[in-house]
């Protein structure tokens, strides 16, 4: 399929058209990674990548896992406790 380079920004963009998109699993926010390889760029989607959230982070913490408390010492300051 043959497509026009365009500008943006000042970068340079490709449109991938849909039927290239679903083929290869990605849609709108999808991270991919790119690379160049003897002239020729690849486009690969990173089917890990994960964003955390807190509440799932926080719902992993157990009493095997649970640090203790670090005392940083006396007061030095105007802290207020």
């Amino acid at each position: 399929m043959l497509v026009k380079v365009q500008k943006w920004g000042n970068s340079l963009a490709v449109r991938i058209p849909k039927a290239f998109a679903g083929e290869i699993k990605i849609s709108e926010n999808s991270s991919v990674n790119l690379t160049v390889l003897d002239g020729s760029i690849s486009i690969k989607p990173v089917e890990d990548c994960y964003e955390y959230k807190l509440e799932d982070l926080v719902d992993q913490v157990n009493e095997t896992n649970i640090h203790d408390e670090y005392d940083t010492g006396k007061p030095e300051g105007k802290e207020i406790w």
